[in-house]
């Protein structure tokens, strides 16, 4: 079975959560990880920080590259982006993870809590997916994974915390947009996913080919890694900004 030994995966918001969850589960196939995110010593009420899951991940099996980034900063994007592909030669698989949440309504919604989940969850992964595409479209079975839902029009997904869904709906409208991005080898398209949580038992869509060239995309389950940093249920965070 393919694995993915020696891909390289560029992770947002990877301290913690899902993103140190793909890290790890991804790390044990022998992947190259560049363990991205803002904590770089421990924060007083949420555990983790890159240079512990770089750790982790060099621990599973893997290779890690500890970078400091906070994706509202286009100039970080680029240099981090960069680093990495130096590094490891390249960059196959980016994952979209990083994400800034608020539960709250339209009047209990500061504007600055507004700009920051527009920042982190949009502008932060339109952002990182501009500046990893041209490494990507040199890849053999390259991947854009953002962690975002699928689009959905009902009142239920709104009315209780609009700006937030607003802000990952978007991240969700940037991978119906890279569907066919082209990439320079066999002339095939990029494949783009947009996974609500993902489950991490779905790592072959990473790692086995994709003959026919088609873009890769689903919706699947909360993420099966046994890990309770990885199941953190939204009603308990009412703001939390990897």
């Amino acid at each position: 079975m393919p694995t993915l030994q020696g891909r390289t995966l560029f992770i947002t918001g990877a301290s913690r959560g899902i993103g140190r969850a793909i890290a790890l589960r991804c790390a044990r196939e022998g992947a190259n990880i560049a363990v991205t995110a803002k904590t770089v010593t421990p924060h007083p009420r949420l555990p983790g920080t890159i240079h512990e899951v770089a750790r982790e991940v060099e621990a599973a099996g893997g290779k890690a590259l500890a970078i400091q980034l906070d994706v509202r900063d286009d100039a970080a994007i680029a240099a981090a982006v960069q680093q990495a592909a130096t590094h490891f030669g390249g960059i196959d698989i980016l994952v979209n993870n990083a994400s800034a949440i608020q539960l709250t309504g339209t009047l209990a919604t500061p504007a600055r809590r507004f700009d920051l989940m527009f920042g982190v969850n949009v502008r932060g992964t339109f952002l990182c997916s501009q500046a990893c595409i041209p490494f990507l479209a040199r890849g053999i079975n390259p991947h854009i994974l953002n962690l975002a839902p699928p689009l959905s029009v009902k009142p239920q997904w709104f009315q209780g915390h609009v700006a937030y869904t607003m802000a990952k709906y978007g991240m969700s409208m940037c991978t119906l947009a890279w569907l066919k991005i082209p990439r320079a080898r066999h002339r095939r398209e990029l494949a783009v996913a947009a996974h609500d949580h993902l489950d991490c038992r779905h790592r072959g869509e990473f790692s086995r080919g994709n003959p026919q060239g088609e873009p890769q995309t689903g919706y699947h389950g909360r993420c099966g890694a046994r890990d309770s940093q990885a199941r953190q249920p939204h009603r308990n965070r009412q703001f939390l900004h990897r």
